[in-house]
């Protein structure tokens, strides 16, 4: 459940003790032992996991205050040790068997029947989780007692044994709630009079208790027949117990066991808990936009966030910008729709302010406005094609969620899906299933960037730090990420719809009029090719989409800008020869320095086309040039042959707004197509069947592409 227990149905609640009707504890007198001072949603996934297995639970030191250190300064842990004690103090029925373990990074794999039975064939009173890394004493690792097989290191994050052992090995405890659980049960086990009187082994090649910290390429999903377990590759064992310790964490591993997300199934969890919007009922959010560098189609990022379907005057608008270059797309968007907004901030280049910074200030305007009920933050390299996004993320009702978004031809996602161990980036087993869309659901992971939304409660509750993006050795997100982790939050990115992609900025150059364009390679987003029907409107004459309006209207003024048009004259120093047959008003691709960008297009995006409608032929583009027809200039063009095998004519402007007239008339077939589609490119052979000639303009200016393609 993604909600605390209480008035959920998910637990009952008395004194401390969570149990279930029947549960199996009770049958085979096993309780179940932890330490959750506060409840976290890592102690809600324990506690949904121990309900499923129908564990019976008593939790500890709820309400209180936690001294026990953070873990990463020093070691700590001693007021687990301390509440240990107490608990078992007052417990009477000496065959009870006790089961001790960490609550926030926990699930159970399995139930008491198979965790008993492994316990018991262990012959021993009390048995450890085992670790292949020694800690935090390097210098005890002489005396640990050798092993038959598997990990020699005691880990005290999960113990289970009798009632009177447990209690005489803690009885010696005396020490401060900081001070190291691990150290003090480490030397009890180094001890051998007190590791044979109490009678403790380790579970050392992992078949009841599996931690992940130094172990996470040793551990694999395992789906049978609608359940999952992990599965320890190194000692062919399953554990009943999951523990993600040090930075680790469990993170990939919760989201499907113990039936989270099954193959048969699906995700289980996903539709559960959801808030339901009402037009009535739209919360408040405040958009943070961010641009810290030269980005392409920042008017197109602008474009889409005026789609976002979503009551404009429920949302607020913060714009950090620090490109100069982009000032005017941002001034342009603010003079035409900022009135929409129900308040807007434009931080500007010149006041000076850093990207931490900015980020923690979007933080802070929702934190302090009560009625900011969420915080959406988006960079600008993000498109958003769902324009139901924000919607979608707010119903799913959880603390940090973010849509999935991915780069074009790769990998790269705005997520990540595990920890290495020393906190950096880590391949999940299962990330490339997740980005390529092969397992869909909501996915808990340990970092987001890019786009996500946050709850303005959690703001105001648990995230109160008004510099959570800074840090001396890691970047903004990932000081933020890190934070989010320490303070037990979840973060979840979903991949239930397509939501859109993340641009590359890297080779994004600002020395063009229309810079956009010259991103083919990088970000083609000014295609809107869709093959998936080719009309024919002549014969062998073939008619698609290729571009968008704004695409053809970047194109066109980008030509005009360069302004060196050719005369329509036969002499013709640009081509081999120096000499056209059929001249025309034009300007070629090389002239503008967009040749290369423009064979990459043909290439990637014509050529499956053309091979397809012409089958035997294999494309090799010659020619490519904008022509500009206009009743005093060139209105049209003679009867011709091109100088090609086939050609493609691509129409960048549209007959009515923009020119009168026009077209193209096939004269073997007498077919003409008067009303050219703008975007769309007709494809069509040249120098031997399709004699073809340009229909006069008579009013306007027509532009259009044209390639020569040979074999």
């Amino acid at each position: 459940s993604r909600q605390a227990c209480a008035g959920r149905g998910f637990c009952l609640r008395h004194h401390n003790f969570l149990f279930w009707p029947r549960g199996f504890g009770d049958k085979y007198n096993l309780l179940v032992l932890t330490v959750a001072t506060k409840e976290t949603d890592g102690f809600r996934r324990f506690l949904k996991s121990a309900k499923h297995f129908n564990y019976t639970i008593k939790v500890l030191g709820q309400g209180q205050k936690w001294k026990g250190g953070d873990y990463v300064t020093a070691p700590g842990g001693g007021q687990k040790v301390r509440l240990l004690k107490t608990a078992l103090e007052e417990m009477k029925k000496q065959d009870k068997i006790i089961l001790f373990i960490e609550s926030y990074d926990v699930v159970f794999a399995s139930g008491p029947k198979e965790l008993l039975k492994k316990f018991q064939q262990t012959r021993h009173k009390v048995v450890f989780s085992s670790e292949s890394l020694i800690w935090p004493d390097r210098h005890m690792e002489d005396k640990h007692p050798h092993v038959r097989e598997g990990n020699r290191f005691l880990g005290s994050g999960g113990f289970i044994g009798y009632l009177p052992n447990i209690r005489e090995m803690v009885a010696d405890w005396k020490g401060k709630d900081n001070d190291s659980d691990q150290l003090f049960f480490t030397k009890i086990y180094i001890d051998p009079v007190k590791r044979k009187s109490i009678n403790i082994t380790l579970d050392s090649t992992c078949r009841m208790f599996q931690n992940l910290h130094g172990a996470l390429d040793e551990v694999v999903l395992k789906f049978e027949n609608g359940r999952v377990r992990a599965r320890n590759l190194l000692f062919d064992t399953l554990p009943v117990i999951i523990h993600g310790n040090g930075p680790t964490k469990i993170n990939y591993l919760g989201n499907y066991i113990p039936n989270t997300w099954t193959f048969e199934n699906g995700c289980t969890v996903c539709h559960q808990d959801l808030r339901p919007l009402t037009e009535s009922e739209y919360p408040m959010v405040l958009i943070g936009i961010f641009i810290q560098q030269p980005t392409p189609f920042v008017t197109v990022f602008f474009e889409r966030l005026l789609k976002l379907q979503y009551p404009k005057n429920r949302l607020k608008l913060l714009i950090f910008n620090q490109e100069v270059h982009h000032e005017r797309h941002v001034s342009s968007f603010l003079h035409d729709h900022g009135n929409l907004y129900q308040n807007v901030k434009f931080i500007r280049p010149e006041e000076g302010m850093d990207g931490p910074a900015s980020r923690n200030l979007g933080f802070d305007m929702c934190r302090k406005d009560k009625d900011c009920e969420y915080f959406f933050s988006i960079d600008i390299e993000v498109v958003l094609k769902e324009e139901n996004t924000l919607k979608i993320l707010i119903e799913q009702n959880l603390p940090i969620v973010a849509p999935m978004i991915t780069r074009v031809g790769r990998l790269w996602s705005n997520f990540w899906g595990a920890l290495s161990s020393d906190g950096y980036y880590a391949r999940s087993e299962d990330y490339v299933d997740i980005v390529q869309g092969r397992r869909v659901g909501v996915w808990n992971v340990p970092y987001v960037s890019s786009v996500y939304l946050v709850k303005g409660s959690l703001l105001r509750s648990e995230l109160t730090d008004s510099e959570l993006f800074n840090s001396h050795i890691l970047d903004p997100d990932m000081a933020y990420c890190h934070s989010v982790r320490n303070k037990g939050i979840f973060m979840y990115v979903t991949n239930m719809h397509t939501f859109g992609r993340i641009l590359s900025t890297e080779n994004y150059q600002t020395d063009h009029l229309h810079n956009d364009l010259w991103q083919i390679f990088e970000n083609p987003e000014w295609l809107n090719c869709d093959m998936s029907s080719v009309p024919q409107p002549c014969p062998d004459v073939y008619w698609f989409p290729v571009f968008s309006d704004v695409a053809c209207d970047h194109l066109v003024e980008e030509m005009e800008h360069f302004g060196q048009w050719s005369g329509g004259r036969n002499k013709d120093s640009r081509i081999q020869g120096g000499y056209e047959n059929v001249p025309t008003v034009d300007i070629h691709m090389n002239q503008i320095n967009f040749e290369k960008n423009w064979h990459k297009f043909l290439l990637e995006y014509i050529a499956p086309i053309t091979e397809k409608m012409y089958p035997g032929y294999y494309t090799k583009f010659d020619l490519a040039f904008i022509v500009r027809y206009k009743p005093d200039e060139q209105p049209s063009l003679r009867p011709h042959h091109d100088a090609s095998t086939f050609t493609i004519n691509i129409a960048l402007n549209q007959l009515g707004p923009d020119y009168q007239g026009g077209g193209c008339r096939f004269l073997r077939y007498d077919c003409s197509i008067k009303a050219p589609r703008k975007g769309w490119a007709l494809m069509h052979p040249g120098r031997l069947t399709h004699y073809h000639e340009g229909l006069p303009t008579t009013a306007g200016v027509r532009y259009i592409a044209v390639s020569f393609v040979d074999p």
